[in-house]
């Protein structure tokens, strides 16, 4: 049960006054029109928005060419269909004019477009008794934290929640701890809040606080929860993760951490190259198309000659070139991965249904393993432009592209992409990735 942007389901229930949000304090926003958003997402439209914009009775001398489409049905035959926005040839929302700017905010006024453009780039996932808010980091706004704080935004927020978040919202069951092993929000709310505490720590760098929170997800992944509860529950959470703190302190020689396994990085290019992706509704999805994505996979797999340019930001570029050191991050990309990772792990937004439906370490190896894909990227990023060390500009870029898919693209929930991510997990490459790409 997860109300996400771009696809929001509006409440028939009354909502109001039945449930506390929880709002990201760290983060800011607001929208500097950059238009990023109306060019790589599939917008959902209720019914309600539909009707709306059919009596908005859109023509060319509005700027829509006359033959182009304003929606496209999705679903049917045997299942519920619904709506999207149509896309242009380039794979713009179908009302992006030439100059960046919606035409039915032009025209109308902000509140007569569809719900999912007013909500981007909130989410909101059940969080026991409270809803957690999330942001959407696809958008180069909220990688940068540019604006006024989210917390000053709460009415607005609210207001949006009421529409989309059904009043039951509290029945909601917990998400899995690990397969098969479920906990009530009372025992599950403290280990997400140690989970923050972990990746807050402003005594070490990013890095160790990933090794830590790997290392202490761990140990829950080893541990048996039958006979725990209540306090000593929330005293375990904290004593394992004492003995993560101590497992790497600020003085850990990241150098000494072996390399990932030959297996691991295969694996791990075949990931990133699916985070890399620019997956919109307007990419080819004929044969020829999918016979194009299969050859990709190939190569990614191999790792061998160049990597195949996914979309147009991307050159192809040796594999090697991606393998060597890039020196120091740029002072900026401390800031922003920290920023990224709490404000994923306080809005909820990494298991349970909000995530694909995965159990809480399982969507904790998912979220560290971002880390190491988004370096990856931006070193892609990088050498496309023959450079040898990152800039502030490739990492923001990253983040927006690694979480344009991150938790909304329905590849990632499934068998394969998943099972990808546990064999990681096994091998244990995901720390070893995290140092390697961070060199």
């Amino acid at each position: 049960m997860g109300f996400s942007t771009l696809n929001p389901q509006p409440s028939t229930l009354n909502p109001v006054s039945h449930f506390s949000l929880e709002l990201p304090t760290i983060q800011n926003w607001n929208c500097h029109s950059c238009s990023e958003c109306c060019k790589q997402h599939g917008i959902f439209v209720s019914e309600d928005d539909k009707a709306r914009i059919e009596q908005q009775e859109w023509t060319a001398e509005d700027g829509v060419p006359e033959g182009q489409p304003i929606f496209v049905k999705e679903g049917g035959l045997l299942g519920k269909s619904w709506y999207r926005l149509a896309h242009q040839p380039d794979g713009s929302c179908v009302f992006l004019d030439q100059t960046g700017l919606c035409r039915v905010h032009a025209k109308y006024g902000e509140p007569a477009k569809p719900l999912a453009c007013r909500i981007y780039p909130y989410a909101f996932h059940p969080a026991g008794s409270k809803v957690a808010v999330s942001v959407r980091f696809s958008c180069p706004s909220v990688v940068q934290n540019l604006g006024q704080p989210v917390t000053d935004n709460r009415k607005e927020i609210r207001g949006y929640a009421n529409q989309v978040v059904p009043a039951n919202v509290r029945d909601a069951e917990p998400p899995e701890l690990t397969p098969g092993t479920r906990l009530d929000w009372s025992d599950l709310m403290p280990a997400v809040e140690v989970l923050d505490s972990l990746l807050a720590a402003d005594d070490v760098p990013v890095l160790i606080k990933l090794l830590r929170v790997l290392y202490w997800v761990g140990l829950i992944d080893q541990s048996k929860f039958d006979k725990l509860s209540g306090d000593r529950l929330a005293e375990f959470w904290n004593i394992i993760a004492q003995a993560s703190t101590e497992a790497f302190g600020p003085e850990t020689p990241l150098s000494e951490i072996a390399q990932p396994s030959r297996i691991g990085r295969s694996q791990f290019r075949l990931l990133a190259g699916q985070y890399a992706r620019k997956d919109t509704y307007a990419d080819d999805r004929s044969l020829r198309g999918r016979w194009r994505l299969l050859q990709m996979a190939l190569t990614l797999t191999r790792g061998r000659g160049t990597v195949p340019a996914v979309q147009d930001c991307f050159r192809e570029v040796p594999f090697d070139k991606l393998e060597q050191p890039f020196g120091n991050l740029p002072a900026e990309a401390e800031e922003m991965f920290t920023r990224y990772f709490r404000v994923k792990v306080q809005g909820m937004h990494f298991f349970g249904r909000p995530y694909y439906g995965v159990p809480f370490v399982e969507g904790v190896h998912s979220l560290v393993l971002v880390y190491p894909v988004v370096l990856w990227i931006a070193r892609w990023l990088a050498a496309s432009d023959d450079r040898t060390s990152l800039s502030k500009d490739d990492i923001v870029k990253a983040i927006t592209i690694a979480d344009h898919n991150h938790g909304y693209s329905p590849a990632f929930g499934t068998w394969g992409f998943r099972r990808r991510v546990r064999n990681l997990a096994q091998l244990g490459d995901i720390a070893k990735l995290c140092a390697w790409y961070g060199r």
